[in-house]
Parts: C-alpha cells; structure tokens; sequence
C-alpha cells in the first residue's frame, strides 16, 4: 500500500467527496461564504468560496497535511536534504536547492548545504551585476538572443513578457528553443548580429536542441564576418562540454541541485531579466520569490498559507473529485506566457505513477494544465467550461491595478474594472451555474474555481507568484509521497530521437558509430521520402 492511502484523512475525504458542496445552492453560496473562505498575507489573498469545500473538507485536508509532515519536507528541501530520490532505485538522488538561488535577504537558511549553494549562486549574480552594468555604460549589446529548451527557456520568456513594461530603452530579446531551423533563421534575420548578445543555457552541455541551434546562430555570425566568441556567452554546469572558455565571451554556472523548470531564480533566468529590466530590478524578483519561500515555512496557522491551500484545494479536486485538469486563467495579458511555464512546472514535477518507495499509485496524482489570458479566453474555450461534459477546475490570476496606469473611461467604467468585473463574473457563474427550462440555455453549475489576487504585477510580485506556484507542486508532491524534482519521463523519447537522427545520417553517408536498426524508424522515414 502506498503511504498516501495509509493516511486516515484520506478514507474521511473520499467518503466526503461522495457528496461536495453544492455551489448551485443560494443558500449556501452567500456573501458570508465569501467573506469566510480566503486566506491572504500582505501581498496576495486567495479567494475560494467557488471551490466545492466547507469547514469540514478544509479541516480533513488540513489534517492530510499534517499527516504527510508538509512543513518539515518543506524545511527540508530548503535546507538541502536529498529530496529527489526514488527509494531503492537508481535515480538522481539530489538536493533541491532553487530556493538558495534567491536567499540574499532576511532570515537566511543556516544549515550549511544551503549556505553554501547562496554562496555560489551570490558569486554569479555579482559577476551578472558587473556583466549587465559594464553593457548598460558601453551599449554594445541592445539584442539579446537565448538559446536553449523547456526549464532553459519557458520561466525565462514568461517572466521577462510579464515585465516588459519596465524593459529598458533599445532592448530586444528573442529566444531560439524548437530545433526547427526555421526559428534561428527568423531571429538571425531581424536583429542586427553586430549588437546581439547570445546566451546559450544548458546545464548538462549535451541538450541535442540547444547545441544545434547555437551552431545554427554561429553560422549566422560568421556568414556575416563576425566572431562568435565576442558575442555568445553561457550557462550550464561546471565541467560540461559547454565550459570552454575559448568559445565563450563570459560563463555563468548553475548545478545539479536545480532542475530547470525551477531554474528561473538562478542564471537562466536571470541573465535574460537583468539585460532587460537592469539587475536591481532583477533582484527585486529574487526579493518576492525570497519572500514566498519564507511564507511557505509558515507553520503557525496552516490556514493562512497560500500555497499549502492552494495545493490541498488542487488535491481534492484532482484526487478526490477526480477532476482531470486545471486552467490557468490570468485576467492580465502580461501573464501571457505564465500557463506555458506552468505547464511544464506541474506536469514535469506532479505527472508520476510510481511513488518514493517505487509503488504504483493507486491515485490521480498530477493534473494536466493549460491555460490563456482572460478575457481572450472567454471568446475561445469558455463554451466547453460552462456546458461541456467535463468539468475543469480553474484558477484565475488577476491584480488591482493594471501595469501601465494607462486607462480610459468608457460606458462609465475603466478597461480595468471591465477587466475584473468579467474574472469575478465567470468564478460566479461556473459555481450557480443557470438553470433553464430551454437544455441549450441550461448551465449545470458547480464548476470550481479560485482566485488569486495582487495588488499590482510589479517585480516583487511576480518573484512572489513564480515562488507560489513552485511551493504549490512541491506541497503537492510532498502529500502524494511522490518525486517532484526529476524527469525520466522525457527520457526515453530523447533516445529514441537519437536513432532516428542516425537513421537521416545514414541516409547521407555519415553513419553513426552507435547506429541502431530501427525498423519502425525506417518506414516512417520511407512515408516522408514518398511525399512529392
């Protein structure tokens, strides 16, 4: 039996959710409901009257909580202890340290492994500084190319479109990831390679996607005279293939302790920030992630902490009412590429069969999640979440005030009040839901959903956002007694890729020294070549 269902709050809860609280009733669903389920801290509240929970649902996850000991692998995790680890199995067996890269502040963690990995994260963000500011007194670089894929790219273009109202003057930045050449080509022909920066960012040294690409883009730089070498900078591990000081302007490390899609907060993203926004303002979101991170060990009312709820509120909904998605509405277009990063946060973390001993779970574990802006969304996909077959939780994300302050009266309100009035009009109507005696104007209600409030997407705000999010799925994983922090699922299609690159090389002379038969390969390979 898995630990998970050892757990006594477990049987309460599914014998709970025979029968969840019913969102259509006017009686239940009141304005004292929505007074009394929230909980907040200075810089976010978290609204879930729209979630199918009472006092009774809310103290039994709360117990399930306490159960799987959340709060001491918090700690853990952030102070070091190997985490990611599949008991009695061959895995990475790793700390997981992300945290690290952002504790610069207040209340630093004292044990000695997370001491030691801010050391080294405060060494590379003062060679960043120095880096960033040399190029801001000099301008020789006004574009910024990054090269690299998944946990290298997604956090980094999801908080940099976030903040691109505080983008200094004369600043571009274009990311190559998809192997398709068409997308080097794209960027290599817009910009001006003269004053591009590339930042190749890799911390193996061996992604097949990034070090073709980064070919690709040296190719583009001789073709035009110039030397790659004063243009390409790095990030990626020390002693990998890419830690070569006679290819690279400069190079920036990270370590086998973070794992890219928790990446962000650690040079990935911070070189991409810092070249757009400045690095103070780079820092101010390692401040918010930094300050997140504390919230998150806040043990003292387990009500009160935001991404603690918001994990147990995705697990009844997920394990219990077996929902099998969320979506990821932000009413602010800012957070445009926030659904994409998160995508690959919760799914590379949460999507696990097995648990740390090596059971199979008998259990929904991670969700799939996907998501666009609002109100963008309700013009598209919000047909299927109001009256299709398949309820999907949602999780909408918006703020008090808009970025730019840049607003307009018309039919007597602002853009920004239309804005929150249509986020808070959906929550509303997925729970009442319509009824009616026409079945095609019939809405069934009870469809939950949650808000997540801010005052304003400031950088502080984001760091806080990002760091929510991540302490959601970690918290999640702690209670499904599941391994958060590898991968191997992306595993076996790399390998399987290599053999059919083999195969093209075949085809052109140039056949590899490990080169497999791969029969199936060869008749896809024989459909492509028949295509006139």
């Amino acid at each position: 039996m898995t630990i998970f269902n050892q757990y006594a709050s477990v049987n309460e809860l599914r014998k709970l959710a025979q029968k969840p609280f019913d969102l259509t009733n006017p009686q239940s669903f009141n304005p004292d409901r929505v007074n009394q389920f929230f909980v907040d801290n200075e810089h976010f509240r978290l609204l879930f009257a729209t979630e199918q929970v009472d006092d009774n649902v809310l103290d039994h996850l709360i117990k399930l909580s306490e159960e799987a000991n959340v709060f001491d692998k918090m700690q853990a995790m952030q102070s070091g202890e190997v985490l990611n680890f599949i008991e009695g199995f061959e895995s990475e067996n790793r700390s997981v340290l992300h945290t690290a890269m952002r504790d610069f502040f207040e209340d630093q963690n004292q044990s000695e492994k997370a001491k030691a990995a801010t050391k080294e994260a405060l060494v590379e963000n003062q060679k960043l500084e120095a880096f960033i500011k040399d190029n801001e007194e000099h301008e020789k670089f006004i574009h910024l190319v990054v090269v690299g894929i998944g946990g290298s790219e997604l956090g980094a273009k999801a908080l940099t479109v976030a903040m691109q109202h505080l983008n200094k003057p004369n600043r571009t930045l274009h990311f190559v990831s998809n192997v398709d050449p068409d997308n080097a080509a794209s960027v290599a022909q817009s910009i001006d390679l003269s004053k591009t920066l590339v930042a190749s960012i890799s911390k193996s040294g061996g992604t097949l996607e990034t070090l073709t690409n980064e070919a690709l883009m040296r190719h583009h730089f001789e073709k035009k005279g110039l030397d790659p070498k004063g243009h390409f900078i790095v990030v990626t591990g020390k002693g990998s293939p890419l830690d070569d000081p006679e290819r690279y302007l400069e190079r920036f490390y990270m370590w086998d302790f973070i794992g890219g899609r928790y990446s962000v907060t650690s040079m990935v993203g911070g070189i991409p920030l810092a070249f757009c926004l400045g690095y103070d303002q780079y820092k101010e979101i390692l401040r918010g992630a930094n300050y997140m991170d504390k919230h998150a060990l806040n043990t003292r009312d387990p009500k009160k902490n935001l991404p603690l709820m918001s994990a147990l509120l995705g697990i009844w909904n997920r394990t219990f009412l077996n929902h099998h998605t969320v979506a990821i509405i932000p009413y602010s277009q800012a957070l445009g590429r926030f659904a994409a990063h998160l995508q690959q946060l919760d799914m590379e973390s949460n999507g696990k069969r097995i648990d740390k001993k090596g059971n199979a779970v008998d259990f929904d574990t991670g969700p799939i999640i996907w998501g666009e802006p609002g109100t963008n969304a309700q013009h598209s996909f919000f047909q299927m979440l109001h009256q299709g077959t398949t309820p999907v939780p949602i999780e909408f994300i918006s703020f008090k005030e808009s970025q730019y302050g840049d607003d307009l009266e018309v039919q007597g309100t602002l853009s920004h009040e239309k804005l929150l009035s249509n986020m808070f009009a959906q929550s509303m109507a997925l729970a009442n839901g319509h009824k009616n005696d026409n079945p095609n104007k019939n809405f069934p209600g009870n469809r939950p959903s949650r808000v997540l409030l801010g005052k304003k997407l400031d950088p502080f705000t984001l760091g806080a956002l990002l760091a929510y999010y991540e302490h959601k799925v970690a918290f999640q994983g702690f209670i499904w007694n599941i391994n958060s922090f590898d991968q191997e699922g992306v595993q076996l299609g790399k390998v399987l890729a290599n053999q059919m690159i083999d195969l093209f090389a075949k085809k052109r002379g140039k056949e590899s020294k490990d080169y497999k038969d791969v029969p199936v390969g060869d008749a896809y390979l024989k459909h492509l070549e028949s295509l006139k």
